[in-house]
């Protein structure tokens, strides 16, 4: 099936009249044909988005999100379907696709109530015949650039905030997930969104996300994705004036301390590591545990990570589904064979040998000790199911290793002491903390985002996204 991109309300082919094939990354199935769109595209798109503004931000709160509640309500309808494709194109296993899709719903119900909140505050002035307050207003046409990992959760909670308040889009989604995005457009498109407030372009990002980041008519970027790219679009999109928010990577700790109970705390580190083949930004990728029960944490690790099953992400009992691409696939074997030279492989490290797998993009699930901190798979970020196991002697020397990054996403702690606990939180260097739960896992309306080099700009989600979605407009209304 050959799908369109989404334009002014229309389903367009691209003016190249090209198409990128889609492909299930469990055994390379066709999944459908995807355009591959020129800058010319994009141009149209943002014309439309900058067209439809005039009228969209003059629409009530209560009319946007009318519209967003359609939307959800469509996407709930056909959860299931929507669910079942995120899992073929992506391979994230399809009870994690099915929750996925649910949250993007989720997201969607959340700005529409958004829209009964304030948005400004009345001020004394030092004149007592002045009303002073302040409003928010939207800053017009934005672009969206997101990533293959979350492919609706992600692109749904910028845009739904980017709505409510006002703004119309233009969103690329990752080449590697399109239909994801598909099934977004297809719900606006059946609710009855005015034309030119949603458009998305399919494509390369050296196409179509670079004409986003140029295009004049463009007033904000919004990116999720690896920092080089990441820091490309930031200095790019700042030069031509536009504000720019970013989300990129994450090396994020997991913290065991002695006096937890050992199978809760290896459970939070599996989920947290493995759960989606550990292509999340959130996911857990060191696991640094205090000597006391350093030998009983590492021997269950090991035990219940050679338990999960690897295989087909539709089938009810796999655990853990393929990387999402031979290209991502590759890269985390590599980093697994730096890991091989740098450090005591414990489990995994390899391909599955199943043969109904062949076909597919899998790794086993996969731990080290003996790691030293300067080792690759302690410093880099490996978007893969891989564990760095480290040992420590201390609260205090768990604290500096943890922080001893670039990055400064999300982080976890697996403790009984309330004092620690509440230090954790004070002491650690992360945007999100997490006290004995996983590092991955985040809610719809709290803020989400990182610290370092993890992240730039304001806050997603929750309350915090108006920051980025509109600019304040001060008003003095004095009397005749």
């Amino acid at each position: 099936m050959r799908y369109l991109n989404y334009i002014n309300g229309q389903w367009k082919e691209p003016t190249t009249g090209e198409y990128k094939e889609n492909h299930s990354p469990h055994n390379g199935e066709n999944l459908g044909e995807f355009p591959s769109s020129a800058k010319e595209d994009v141009q149209e798109a943002a014309a439309a988005a900058k067209k439809a503004f005039l009228s969209w931000k003059k629409c009530s709160f209560q009319e946007r999100a009318s519209y967003l509640r359609k939307a959800a309500a469509i996407l709930k309808a056909n959860v299931e379907e929507v669910g079942r494709d995120l899992a073929l194109e992506e391979g994230k296993t399809l009870a994690e696709a099915v929750g996925e899709t649910q949250r993007a719903i989720s997201i969607l119900e959340y700005y529409a109530a958004e829209g009964l909140q304030p948005i400004g505050d009345v001020i004394p002035s030092a004149n007592a015949e002045t009303l002073l307050y302040t409003n928010r207003v939207p800053l017009g046409p934005i672009g969206l650039i997101t990533p293959w990992n979350f492919p609706i959760a992600i692109p749904v909670w910028k845009l739904a905030p980017a709505l409510i308040y006002g703004n119309t889009i233009v969103i690329k989604p990752a080449d590697l997930t399109p239909k994801s995005v598909y099934h977004v457009m297809k719900a606006f498109d059946e609710a009855g969104m005015p034309a030119g407030v949603v458009n998305c372009v399919f494509g390369r990002g050296s196409v179509v996300g670079n004409e986003l980041v140029e295009n004049p008519a463009i007033k904000a970027i919004s990116f999720t994705g690896s920092n080089q790219v990441g820091l490309q679009i930031q200095n790019q999109a700042t030069a031509n004036g536009k504000k720019v928010q970013l989300e990129m990577g994450g090396k994020n700790p997991l913290i065991v301390l002695a006096g937890a109970e050992v199978e809760k705390a290896v459970n939070i580190a599996i989920n947290g590591a493995f759960k989606s083949t550990g292509q999340k930004c959130t996911a857990t990728s060191r696991v640094i545990v205090e000597e006391g029960i350093y030998e009983a944490f590492r021997d269950r690790l090991v035990e219940r990570t050679k338990e999960l099953k690897v295989g087909n992400p539709l089938e009810a009992d796999s655990f853990m589904g393929p990387a999402v691409s031979k290209s991502q696939q590759d890269g985390v074997l590599a980093m697994i064979k730096a890991g091989k030279a740098e450090a005591t492989l414990l489990c995994g490290g390899e391909v599955p040998a199943e043969a109904d797998l062949a076909n597919g993009f899998y790794i086993k699930p996969t731990v080290f000790e003996n790691v030293s901190c300067n080792a690759r798979i302690a410093r880099e970020e490996i978007f893969g199911p891989v564990i760095a196991l480290f040992k420590v002697g201390s609260y205090e020397e768990a604290i500096e290793m943890a922080n001893d990054t670039e990055y400064g996403l999300s982080a976890a702690i697996c403790t009984n002491n309330l004092t620690l606990a509440n230090r954790f939180v004070d002491d650690i260097e992360a945007g999100i903390v997490h006290v004995n739960s996983e590092t991955a896992g985040a809610e719809p309306q709290v803020p989400f985002g990182g610290c370092k080099a993890s992240s730039t700009g304001s806050r997603e989600q929750g309350k915090t996204a108006i920051e980025f979605y509109t600019q304040v407009k001060t008003v003095y209304m004095d009397r005749m």
